[in-house]
């Protein structure tokens, strides 16, 4: 049986990706911040606040003492905080850095050991990460900088880690496309469940390491 482990999936993206990867036959490692209603024998969850060396520290030993040797990772747990912004607030931006970047590089580089060679990688980005498309359109508001940021230094390290590993492991960022979540709003165009399913797909196939990706396709960086 393969195993992925996704973190935050208390709700969301995480959750329905957790759902997805459960009926199509896998072991779920998850992580939540406080807790899931999710219920699997194929499921077991540890508590993970990426804002904390601690609970990282933790929740990677705790994996390390299950045995288990992980086939899939997807970095999917994050956080918006300036919705609502234009500028930049450093106090939100030191919040978002520490949980979307430092805190998800730190239990990135913790947990590599108990990966499979030619595993896979997935770091759920972000559209609004791109320097390559206009900062601003009618579906990518000039909002949020500090998110913006986080994900684009997510995908420097999406491409820092590919060149290190040299194909041993396949590292991807990926957009997961405008989602009706608490973070994307119910005016967005996706279910949780739709973005999941593209997520899945894309997680088993073997695609070339080390780039952006949206809807299967190369995406501007």
């Amino acid at each position: 049986m393969k195993i992925v482990l996704i973190t935050g999936i208390d709700k969301g993206i995480g959750k329905a990706l957790a759902e997805k990867f459960l009926e199509q036959g896998y072991f779920v490692i998850g992580t939540v911040f406080e807790d899931t209603d999710l219920s699997n024998d194929n499921l077991i969850t540890y508590n993970l606040d990426l804002a904390s060396g601690e609970s990282i520290s933790n929740c990677v030993e705790g994996i390390n003492k299950s045995g288990k040797k992980i086939d899939i990772l997807i970095n999917n747990a994050g956080v918006l905080l300036d919705k609502e912004e234009t500028s930049v607030v450093i106090d939100k931006l030191r919040k978002t850095l520490e949980i979307n970047l430092i805190g998800t590089i730190d239990f990135t580089e913790q947990i590599l050991s108990l990966i499979n060679k030619e595993g896979h990688i997935i770091n759920i980005s972000s559209a609004a990460s791109s320097l390559g498309r206009p900062y601003a359109d009618s579906r990518c508001p000039a909002n949020y900088p500090s998110y913006r940021i986080s994900k684009t230094a997510l995908n420097m390290y999406t491409k820092t880690l590919a060149f290190r590993l040299n194909g041993e492991i396949i590292i991807s960022s990926i957009n997961p496309g405008w989602v009706k979540t608490d973070m994307g709003g119910q005016e967005a165009e996706l279910t949780s469940k739709e973005s999941a399913k593209n997520i899945f797909d894309f997680a088993i196939s073997k695609p070339e390491t080390g780039q952006f990706w949206s809807d299967g396709k190369k995406y501007i960086w």
